[in-house]
């Protein structure tokens, strides 16, 4: 099969192309896995974590890519729950190991045993990938496979963001960043909360256009104050300014989601401009998000489909990978980027 794969750890400031397309085997599915034809691949800020270091993959080569919609080819002699042909999505969440007291409870996410899908096993920047059955999802038919694939970790993060903010309908969201992910929480939120003020926080003129399009009563850059104080901000952005900016705008005991797998070390500095009285004082929270667990998928999945949910998206072929990265890391963005495999 073709695949894009990562052979190393690198800047993309350096080396505008990490991924190299070589030809794999075929994997073979275990007796619980299903062999999926990838069908498409979204593109996510994660990449970019993997490649340059920040959450790197435990071996070398690796196939990137968590996003991942297709057709079941084929399936391990003890798999059962899909039928050859049926169209499934396979997320961030790879496996866990279904037993500790996080996986009972349905939080598979803070598992010590979590394994993510093109991190530490290959991922869907190729033409054919695995995964245990209990770790694919079914995608709605109202979704074609460019509007599913980006739903699937933008969408499912956005969807555990948004649930532990704790917003109440009528209150008021801050959304800093405003990429694949954020754009799909501004939708959800609409539709789950029509009484809710969303707020936009954003460097891009470009972004902050595209927010009030979809509905924000309100947008401005990073270090602009909101016109009201806001219940809950929800970050988004690989940097720390933006958490400095949006605790001066959080409402007294109002909760900040930090949705970032990692943050970059550019700007770490202004974590120095931290004013105890003027950002944190009053009774703010600071909650981060680690992963998703199968209930968000499937979840939000519904959810986007009962909307429904229709993602901005830029389609490139998987042998664009590279320029999608690059484009990714360059803030080029309009929605979600997504992978063209068949």
């Amino acid at each position: 099969m073709k695949a894009m794969v990562l052979n190393e750890i690198c800047s993309l400031k350096e080396n505008k192309n990490p991924l190299e397309l070589v030809n794999l085997p075929d994997p073979v599915p275990a007796e619980k896995e299903i062999l999926v034809k990838v069908s498409r691949c979204g593109v996510c800020h994660t990449e970019l974590d993997e490649i340059e270091g920040r959450t790197p993959p435990p071996a070398f080569p690796v196939v990137l890519g968590h996003q991942i919609v297709g057709t079941v080819e084929k399936a391990g002699s003890k798999a059962s729950r899909f039928k050859i042909g049926d169209r499934v999505g396979i997320a961030w969440i790879y496996s866990a190991c279904g037993k500790c007291s996080f996986c009972l409870q349905g939080e598979e996410n803070l598992c010590e045993s979590f394994k993510a899908t093109g991190r530490d096993a290959n991922g869907g920047y190729a033409e054919y990938a695995t995964v245990l059955e209990d770790f694919a999802f079914n995608i709605p038919a109202v979704f074609s496979d460019s509007e599913a694939a980006p739903l699937l970790c933008a969408g499912a993060i956005g969807y555990r963001s948004l649930r532990l903010t704790g917003i109440k309908d009528g209150q008021r969201l801050g959304l800093t960043g405003f990429g694949a992910s954020a754009h799909l929480v501004l939708k959800m939120t609409t539709h789950k909360y029509p009484n809710a003020k969303v707020f936009v926080f954003a460097r891009s003129e470009k972004e902050r256009d595209f927010a009030k399009e979809l509905g924000a009563v309100w947008a401005g850059d990073t270090a602009d104050a909101s016109p009201e104080k806001l219940d809950c901000i929800i970050d988004t952005t690989p940097a720390w300014k933006p958490i400095v900016e949006a605790l001066k705008n959080l409402e007294k005991g109002g909760r900040l989601i930090i949705n970032a797998i990692r943050k970059e070390e550019i700007d770490k500095e202004y974590l120095l401009k931290l004013d105890y009285p003027a950002h944190l004082w009053l009774e703010k929270e600071i909650k981060s998000v680690a992963n998703v667990a199968k209930r968000d998928v499937n979840e939000f999945l519904d959810l986007a489909a009962e909307i429904p949910i229709k993602p901005e998206f830029q389609e490139f072929e998987l042998e664009e990978a590279n320029k999608a990265l690059v484009e990714l890391k360059e803030r080029k963005i309009r929605g979600a980027k997504v992978l063209r495999i068949a």
